[in-house]
């Protein structure tokens, strides 16, 4: 049993190590000129787009999609990436499609990362007005009725929406940069297609 812990210890710290993460990054993603390159090997075009979906609204499988958040996630989010698609011979005509619903992709991901940011900005906004003439009112009814139930009522009010405005800038709107700041990267990615390296 303590022979699983230690190992369990140890495990943890030789993969929560940052310089173990960065030789892995470094090793399997960064190339000489700072790009990273992720590789995905296809067998068909057939795994490339939905079967699902027709004519003006096709759309790429969602295994890509998958498969790219995933490889990305452990990068920085100001690295460049470069998409190589390996095995499948397609036409001009298909490899600007994919270049195209990747781009739309990620263009509605950010639309979307960007209103809950605007909702998040405007939530803080309504926290710290409220708190603010929360406290105004505060000082206001201390000249009048100081250690009575409204007071105690406002000073509450005015702590929690000033604590949670607190929060939500810490927490939130932090953590809705990062995924803004992800999506933009893939939004950016330079897409290839390779067909010899497919057949390795």
């Amino acid at each position: 049993m303590n022979n699983i812990k230690k190992e369990v210890k140890e495990k943890i710290h030789q993969y929560y190590n940052r310089k173990y993460l960065d030789d892995y990054i470094n090793s399997e993603y960064i190339t000489s000129n700072g790009d990273a390159n992720i590789f995905i090997k296809l067998k068909s075009k057939e795994e490339l787009f939905d079967p699902r979906t027709y004519k003006h609204q096709k759309e790429l499988d969602s295994s890509i999609y998958s498969f790219l958040d995933k490889k990305a996630a452990i990068l920085d989010n100001d690295v460049q990436v470069n998409f190589y698609i390996l095995g499948v011979a397609l036409t001009e005509k298909e490899m600007e499609s994919v270049k195209l619903l990747l781009e739309e992709h990620y263009a509605f991901e950010l639309h979307k990362a960007q209103k809950e940011y605007k909702r998040c900005v405007s939530k803080i906004v309504k926290l710290i007005i409220l708190g603010l003439l929360s406290l105004g009112i505060c000082g206001l009814t201390s000249l009048f009725m100081y250690n009575s139930i409204i007071y105690e009522v406002l000073i509450f009010i005015a702590s929690l929406t000033i604590w949670e405005a607190f929060d939500c800038y810490i927490y939130d709107l932090s953590d809705i940069k990062k995924e803004r700041e992800a999506v933009t990267q893939k939004l950016l990615i330079d897409v290839y297609f390779d067909v010899e390296e497919g057949n390795d």
